[in-house]
Protein backbone atom coordinates (compact mmCIF):
# COMPACT_ATOMS: atom_id res chain seq x y z
CA UNK A 1 0.00 0.00 0.00
CA UNK A 2 2.81 2.11 1.04
CA UNK A 3 4.48 1.50 -2.47
CA UNK A 4 1.56 2.63 -4.15
CA UNK A 5 1.31 5.27 -2.27
CA UNK A 6 5.05 6.26 -3.13
CA UNK A 7 4.14 5.54 -6.84
CA UNK A 8 1.31 7.91 -7.18
CA UNK A 9 2.96 11.07 -5.36
CA UNK A 10 5.77 10.50 -7.97
CA UNK A 11 3.25 10.58 -11.09
CA UNK A 12 1.75 13.99 -9.14
CA UNK A 13 5.49 15.32 -8.48
CA UNK A 14 6.51 14.70 -12.11
CA UNK A 15 3.27 16.31 -13.40
CA UNK A 16 3.64 19.35 -11.11
CA UNK A 17 7.18 19.70 -12.01
CA UNK A 18 6.03 19.30 -16.17
CA UNK A 19 3.48 21.80 -15.76
CA UNK A 20 6.20 24.38 -13.87
CA UNK A 21 8.61 23.88 -16.85
CA UNK A 22 6.26 24.56 -19.54
CA UNK A 23 4.87 27.38 -17.59
CA UNK A 24 8.35 29.15 -17.36
CA UNK A 25 8.82 28.20 -21.03
CA UNK A 26 5.43 29.99 -21.71
CA UNK A 27 6.66 32.84 -19.57
CA UNK A 28 9.93 32.70 -21.68
CA UNK A 29 8.21 33.06 -25.07
CA UNK A 30 6.28 36.27 -24.38
CA UNK A 31 9.12 38.21 -22.96
CA UNK A 32 11.05 37.25 -26.09
CA UNK A 33 8.38 38.04 -28.50
CA UNK A 34 6.61 41.24 -26.41
CA UNK A 35 10.53 42.74 -26.50
CA UNK A 36 10.94 43.37 -30.14
CA UNK A 37 7.52 45.14 -30.54
CA UNK A 38 8.62 47.49 -27.59
CA UNK A 39 11.48 48.10 -29.46
CA UNK A 40 9.61 48.62 -33.45
CA UNK A 41 7.57 51.29 -30.86
CA UNK A 42 10.39 52.79 -29.95
CA UNK A 43 11.95 53.03 -32.97
CA UNK A 44 8.94 54.73 -34.53
CA UNK A 45 8.43 57.16 -31.99
CA UNK A 46 12.40 58.08 -32.30
CA UNK A 47 11.78 58.35 -36.39
CA UNK A 48 9.00 60.84 -35.82
CA UNK A 49 10.68 62.64 -33.46
CA UNK A 50 14.04 62.73 -35.74
CA UNK A 51 14.91 66.27 -37.74
CA UNK A 52 15.72 64.47 -40.64
CA UNK A 53 11.97 62.68 -41.15
CA UNK A 54 9.98 65.89 -40.27
CA UNK A 55 7.70 66.89 -42.91
CA UNK A 56 6.94 70.59 -43.48
CA UNK A 57 4.06 72.50 -45.15
CA UNK A 58 5.85 75.11 -47.23
CA UNK A 59 2.99 77.84 -48.77
CA UNK A 60 4.39 79.39 -52.13
CA UNK A 61 2.71 81.42 -55.19
CA UNK A 62 1.71 77.85 -56.84
CA UNK A 63 0.38 76.41 -53.93
CA UNK A 64 1.93 74.21 -51.17
CA UNK A 65 5.00 72.01 -51.57
CA UNK A 66 5.72 69.07 -48.70
CA UNK A 67 9.31 69.04 -47.93
CA UNK A 68 11.32 65.79 -45.57
CA UNK A 69 13.77 67.32 -43.05
CA UNK A 70 16.61 69.46 -44.14
CA UNK A 71 17.42 69.80 -47.92
CA UNK A 72 20.80 69.26 -48.87
CA UNK A 73 21.09 69.51 -52.65
CA UNK A 74 19.71 72.55 -53.78
CA UNK A 75 18.65 74.59 -56.97
CA UNK A 76 17.74 78.07 -57.66
CA UNK A 77 16.27 78.92 -60.79
CA UNK A 78 16.94 83.04 -60.94
CA UNK A 79 19.13 85.43 -59.44
CA UNK A 80 17.60 86.27 -56.47
CA UNK A 81 16.95 83.05 -55.07
CA UNK A 82 20.75 82.00 -56.18
CA UNK A 83 21.58 85.56 -53.79
CA UNK A 84 19.50 84.63 -51.09
CA UNK A 85 21.36 81.18 -50.94
CA UNK A 86 24.12 81.99 -50.62
CA UNK A 87 23.42 84.77 -47.83
CA UNK A 88 21.78 81.74 -45.58
CA UNK A 89 24.91 79.54 -46.20
CA UNK A 90 23.56 77.05 -48.82
CA UNK A 91 25.84 76.30 -51.53
CA UNK A 92 23.50 75.22 -54.33
CA UNK A 93 24.20 71.74 -56.71
CA UNK A 94 23.16 73.47 -59.69
CA UNK A 95 22.05 77.42 -60.31
CA UNK A 96 20.99 79.50 -63.67
CA UNK A 97 23.63 81.93 -65.14
CA UNK A 98 23.51 85.29 -64.41
CA UNK A 99 22.97 87.69 -67.05
CA UNK A 100 26.17 89.53 -67.01
CA UNK A 101 29.51 88.23 -65.08
CA UNK A 102 28.89 84.97 -66.40
CA UNK A 103 28.68 81.79 -65.36
CA UNK A 104 27.84 83.95 -61.90
CA UNK A 105 28.07 88.04 -60.51
CA UNK A 106 30.81 88.28 -59.28
CA UNK A 107 29.70 89.59 -56.02
CA UNK A 108 28.85 85.87 -55.29
CA UNK A 109 30.97 84.32 -57.93
CA UNK A 110 33.75 82.72 -55.07
CA UNK A 111 30.39 81.49 -53.08
CA UNK A 112 29.59 79.33 -56.03
CA UNK A 113 32.63 77.79 -57.30
CA UNK A 114 32.27 74.38 -59.26
CA UNK A 115 28.55 74.95 -59.11
CA UNK A 116 27.35 74.10 -62.31
CA UNK A 117 24.75 76.17 -65.23
CA UNK A 118 21.41 74.85 -65.43
CA UNK A 119 20.46 76.70 -68.04
CA UNK A 120 18.77 80.85 -67.95
CA UNK A 121 16.91 81.85 -65.91
CA UNK A 122 13.93 82.50 -68.71
CA UNK A 123 14.80 78.47 -69.93
CA UNK A 124 16.39 75.95 -67.17
CA UNK A 125 17.52 72.67 -68.54
CA UNK A 126 15.30 70.34 -67.05
CA UNK A 127 17.72 67.48 -68.27
CA UNK A 128 20.44 68.97 -66.28
CA UNK A 129 18.85 69.64 -63.29
CA UNK A 130 17.54 66.05 -63.12
CA UNK A 131 20.89 64.83 -63.71
CA UNK A 132 21.85 67.02 -60.20
CA UNK A 133 19.36 64.82 -58.64
CA UNK A 134 18.46 67.56 -56.10
CA UNK A 135 15.99 67.02 -53.30
CA UNK A 136 14.29 70.83 -53.68
CA UNK A 137 14.19 73.28 -56.14
CA UNK A 138 13.75 77.14 -55.78
CA UNK A 139 11.63 79.00 -58.20
CA UNK A 140 10.17 81.76 -59.67
CA UNK A 141 5.71 81.76 -60.65
CA UNK A 142 6.90 84.78 -63.23
CA UNK A 143 9.31 82.63 -64.85
CA UNK A 144 8.57 79.56 -64.29
CA UNK A 145 4.78 79.03 -64.08
CA UNK A 146 4.94 76.78 -67.76
CA UNK A 147 7.23 74.18 -66.31
CA UNK A 148 6.17 74.05 -62.48
CA UNK A 149 4.74 70.96 -62.72
CA UNK A 150 8.02 69.17 -64.89
CA UNK A 151 10.25 70.42 -62.06
CA UNK A 152 7.74 69.10 -58.92
CA UNK A 153 8.42 65.39 -61.14
CA UNK A 154 12.37 65.95 -60.25
CA UNK A 155 12.04 67.67 -56.83
CA UNK A 156 9.55 69.38 -54.01
CA UNK A 157 9.65 72.72 -56.02
CA UNK A 158 8.35 75.52 -54.16
CA UNK A 159 8.26 79.38 -56.27
CA UNK A 160 7.94 82.91 -55.75
CA UNK A 161 5.50 85.21 -57.23
CA UNK A 162 8.13 87.15 -59.06
CA UNK A 163 11.98 88.15 -58.88
CA UNK A 164 12.91 91.37 -56.81
CA UNK A 165 10.84 91.26 -53.44
CA UNK A 166 14.61 89.61 -51.54
CA UNK A 167 12.98 89.81 -48.23
CA UNK A 168 9.94 87.68 -49.12
CA UNK A 169 12.75 85.36 -51.09
CA UNK A 170 14.80 85.16 -48.20
CA UNK A 171 11.83 84.23 -46.30
CA UNK A 172 11.00 81.56 -48.73
CA UNK A 173 14.26 80.11 -49.07
CA UNK A 174 14.77 79.84 -45.51
CA UNK A 175 11.64 77.86 -45.01
CA UNK A 176 12.25 75.87 -47.43
CA UNK A 177 15.75 74.73 -46.42
CA UNK A 178 14.82 74.53 -42.69
CA UNK A 179 17.08 77.60 -42.07
CA UNK A 180 14.57 80.01 -40.57
CA UNK A 181 16.50 81.05 -37.75
CA UNK A 182 19.24 82.47 -40.15
CA UNK A 183 16.53 83.62 -42.38
CA UNK A 184 15.17 85.69 -39.64
CA UNK A 185 18.79 86.72 -38.43
CA UNK A 186 19.39 88.24 -41.76
CA UNK A 187 16.02 89.97 -42.00
CA UNK A 188 16.28 91.29 -38.29
CA UNK A 189 19.68 92.86 -39.61
CA UNK A 190 18.33 94.66 -42.12
CA UNK A 191 15.67 95.97 -40.39
CA UNK A 192 18.19 97.90 -38.17
CA UNK A 193 19.91 99.06 -40.83
CA UNK A 194 17.22 100.93 -42.22
CA UNK A 195 16.59 102.06 -38.96
CA UNK A 196 19.92 103.31 -39.08
CA UNK A 197 20.27 104.68 -41.73
CA UNK A 198 16.66 106.30 -41.98
CA UNK A 199 18.07 108.14 -38.68
CA UNK A 200 20.99 109.51 -39.24
CA UNK A 201 19.82 110.88 -43.41
CA UNK A 202 16.86 112.50 -41.50
CA UNK A 203 19.31 114.39 -38.95
CA UNK A 204 21.50 115.04 -41.51
CA UNK A 205 19.26 116.37 -44.24
CA UNK A 206 17.05 118.17 -42.23
CA UNK A 207 13.98 119.90 -43.88
CA UNK A 208 15.39 118.53 -47.07
CA UNK A 209 14.03 114.85 -46.53
CA UNK A 210 12.19 113.06 -47.37
CA UNK A 211 14.01 113.41 -50.95
CA UNK A 212 12.65 111.99 -54.14
CA UNK A 213 14.22 110.09 -56.03
CA UNK A 214 14.18 108.36 -59.35
CA UNK A 215 16.11 105.55 -60.69
CA UNK A 216 16.61 105.52 -64.60
CA UNK A 217 17.70 102.83 -67.13
CA UNK A 218 19.37 103.51 -70.68
CA UNK A 219 19.74 100.87 -72.99
CA UNK A 220 20.28 100.99 -76.94
CA UNK A 221 17.96 103.57 -78.17
CA UNK A 222 15.55 103.57 -75.03
CA UNK A 223 14.80 104.91 -71.85
CA UNK A 224 13.64 103.31 -68.71
CA UNK A 225 12.10 104.37 -65.53
CA UNK A 226 12.22 102.10 -62.32
CA UNK A 227 9.18 102.20 -60.15
CA UNK A 228 8.19 99.60 -57.94
CA UNK A 229 11.20 97.02 -58.37
CA UNK A 230 14.14 96.06 -56.23
CA UNK A 231 15.92 99.42 -56.50
CA UNK A 232 13.05 101.75 -56.17
CA UNK A 233 11.24 99.62 -53.12
CA UNK A 234 14.51 99.98 -51.29
CA UNK A 235 14.82 103.47 -51.53
CA UNK A 236 11.03 103.30 -50.41
CA UNK A 237 11.90 101.58 -47.30
CA UNK A 238 14.93 103.96 -46.42
CA UNK A 239 12.31 106.70 -46.51
CA UNK A 240 12.96 108.33 -50.12
CA UNK A 241 9.69 109.53 -51.66
CA UNK A 242 8.27 108.72 -55.12
CA UNK A 243 7.19 111.60 -57.07
CA UNK A 244 3.59 112.11 -58.10
CA UNK A 245 4.17 110.37 -61.19
CA UNK A 246 6.03 106.90 -60.03
CA UNK A 247 3.56 106.73 -57.11
CA UNK A 248 0.47 106.81 -59.34
CA UNK A 249 2.56 103.86 -61.31
CA UNK A 250 3.53 101.82 -58.43
CA UNK A 251 -0.42 101.86 -58.07
CA UNK A 252 -1.29 100.38 -61.32
CA UNK A 253 1.42 97.88 -60.30
CA UNK A 254 4.10 98.89 -62.99
CA UNK A 255 7.53 98.29 -62.16
CA UNK A 256 9.25 99.47 -65.31
CA UNK A 257 8.34 102.82 -67.36
CA UNK A 258 9.45 102.69 -70.73
CA UNK A 259 9.96 105.99 -72.29
CA UNK A 260 9.28 105.85 -76.03
CA UNK A 261 11.04 109.73 -76.56
CA UNK A 262 13.01 112.08 -74.96
CA UNK A 263 9.54 114.37 -75.04
CA UNK A 264 8.96 112.34 -71.88
CA UNK A 265 12.14 113.53 -70.16
CA UNK A 266 9.86 115.23 -67.61
CA UNK A 267 8.67 112.00 -66.23
CA UNK A 268 12.00 111.44 -64.93
CA UNK A 269 12.26 114.43 -62.90
CA UNK A 270 13.33 113.89 -58.88
CA UNK A 271 15.67 115.95 -56.81
CA UNK A 272 18.14 113.08 -56.90
CA UNK A 273 18.50 110.30 -59.94
CA UNK A 274 20.15 106.79 -59.78
CA UNK A 275 21.14 106.04 -63.18
CA UNK A 276 22.55 102.52 -64.65
CA UNK A 277 23.43 101.32 -68.11
CA UNK A 278 22.96 98.36 -69.58
CA UNK A 279 26.17 96.83 -70.82
CA UNK A 280 27.63 99.49 -71.73
CA UNK A 281 30.66 97.83 -72.25
CA UNK A 282 28.90 94.96 -74.94
CA UNK A 283 26.82 97.52 -76.45
CA UNK A 284 28.32 100.93 -77.39
CA UNK A 285 25.01 102.30 -78.62
CA UNK A 286 24.03 102.10 -74.78
CA UNK A 287 26.66 104.77 -74.01
CA UNK A 288 25.06 107.24 -77.11
CA UNK A 289 21.68 106.66 -75.88
CA UNK A 290 22.21 108.18 -72.55
CA UNK A 291 24.61 111.30 -74.16
CA UNK A 292 21.96 111.85 -76.69
CA UNK A 293 19.39 112.57 -73.77
CA UNK A 294 21.63 114.46 -71.66
CA UNK A 295 22.36 116.46 -74.46
CA UNK A 296 18.61 117.39 -74.65
CA UNK A 297 17.17 120.85 -72.96
CA UNK A 298 14.22 118.87 -71.02
CA UNK A 299 17.36 117.04 -69.55
CA UNK A 300 18.73 119.86 -68.29
CA UNK A 301 15.83 121.30 -66.39
CA UNK A 302 15.49 117.80 -64.41
CA UNK A 303 16.18 118.80 -60.38
CA UNK A 304 18.30 116.48 -59.81
CA UNK A 305 20.41 117.78 -62.60
CA UNK A 306 20.53 121.27 -61.20
CA UNK A 307 21.03 120.20 -57.94
CA UNK A 308 24.38 117.98 -59.41
CA UNK A 309 22.71 114.76 -58.02
CA UNK A 310 22.51 112.41 -60.67
CA UNK A 311 24.77 109.20 -59.85
CA UNK A 312 25.43 106.48 -62.29
CA UNK A 313 25.52 103.24 -60.09
CA UNK A 314 25.65 99.78 -61.30
CA UNK A 315 23.56 97.55 -62.67
CA UNK A 316 24.08 94.06 -61.22
CA UNK A 317 23.75 95.47 -57.67
CA UNK A 318 20.83 97.84 -58.52
CA UNK A 319 18.97 95.88 -60.54
CA UNK A 320 20.09 92.69 -61.27
CA UNK A 321 21.12 90.87 -58.30
CA UNK A 322 17.82 90.44 -56.89
CA UNK A 323 18.61 89.28 -53.02
CA UNK A 324 19.91 89.96 -49.80
CA UNK A 325 23.58 90.29 -50.45
CA UNK A 326 22.99 93.03 -53.33
CA UNK A 327 20.34 94.85 -51.42
CA UNK A 328 23.02 95.11 -48.66
CA UNK A 329 25.95 96.70 -50.91
CA UNK A 330 23.47 98.83 -52.51
CA UNK A 331 22.62 100.02 -48.63
CA UNK A 332 26.49 100.69 -48.82
CA UNK A 333 26.87 103.09 -51.11
CA UNK A 334 23.85 104.94 -50.33
CA UNK A 335 25.97 105.10 -46.79
CA UNK A 336 28.99 106.68 -48.42
CA UNK A 337 26.68 108.42 -51.00
CA UNK A 338 25.37 110.89 -48.37
CA UNK A 339 28.38 110.56 -46.01
CA UNK A 340 27.02 108.75 -43.64
CA UNK A 341 28.74 106.34 -40.55
CA UNK A 342 27.93 102.65 -41.80
CA UNK A 343 27.20 100.68 -38.56
CA UNK A 344 26.97 97.40 -40.47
Amino acid sequence: MFRSNRILLTLVALVVFTLLIVGCGGNKSAETTSSPKQETSATKQDQASDPKNEIRVINHAMGTTEIKGTPQRIVTLYQGATDAAVALGIKPVGAVESWWEQPYYEYIRKDLKDVPVVGQETQPNLEEISKLNPDLIIASKVRHEAIYEQLTQIAPTVTHETLFKFKETVELVGNAANKQNEAQTLLSQWENRIADFKQQITAKLGSKWPMKASVLNFRAGQARIYAGSFAGDILSELGFARTEFLQKEVDKGSTVIRLTDKESIPNMNADVSFVFLTDPEGEPAVQQTYDEWKAHPLWKKLDSVKLNQVYEVGEVVWNMGGGIIAANMMLDELYDRFELKNNK
